[in-house]
């Protein structure tokens, strides 16, 4: 299964054990994301790391959203040089278990979402800090 994570707070008053953690996830600014393997390891970072990202189960079809519309290899569009059936085929891959860094750079850089976030310092119901249910939901008000 992969997981997206998502930055949503920025660099102020952070630990430094809590920043180094953003920093292995690739996560250095907000509204970066990364999709990742729900391993042990990246679970753990994720847990120290949750009061400054959203994170949520993605499912194949919003990675191929996000390799069409955000998906940059080098500094140009993926869909620049790859045609539609070749992003499909990389995001069945990268779903199945391969890393995006071996098809397009590994940080989609989004927009904020429209209509806003709820709440940068609150968790999931309330704001949008943590674990959430809809993540598919927030990436697309992204896109």
């Amino acid at each position: 299964m992969k997981i997206a994570v998502l930055r949503i707070r920025g660099r102020r008053k952070i630990r430094a054990d809590v920043e180094d953690s953003l920093r292995m996830l690739r996560l250095e600014r907000p509204n970066h994301c990364v999709v990742i393997d729900d391993s042990p390891q990246n679970l753990g970072m994720i847990r120290k790391v949750k009061d400054y990202v959203a994170y949520g189960a993605v499912d194949e079809e919003i990675i191929l959203k996000l390799l069409m519309k955000k998906g940059r290899k080098g500094r140009k569009d993926l869909s620049e040089f790859l045609k539609e059936d070749e992003i499909r085929k990389a995001a069945k891959e990268i779903f199945d278990g391969k890393k995006t860094v071996d098809y397009a750079n590994p940080v989609f850089r989004l927009r904020p979402p429209s209509k806003g976030y709820k709440n940068i310092k609150k968790t999931y119901p309330e704001g949008d800090l943590g674990k959430r249910d809809d993540m598919i939901a927030l990436l697309m008000r992204m896109m």
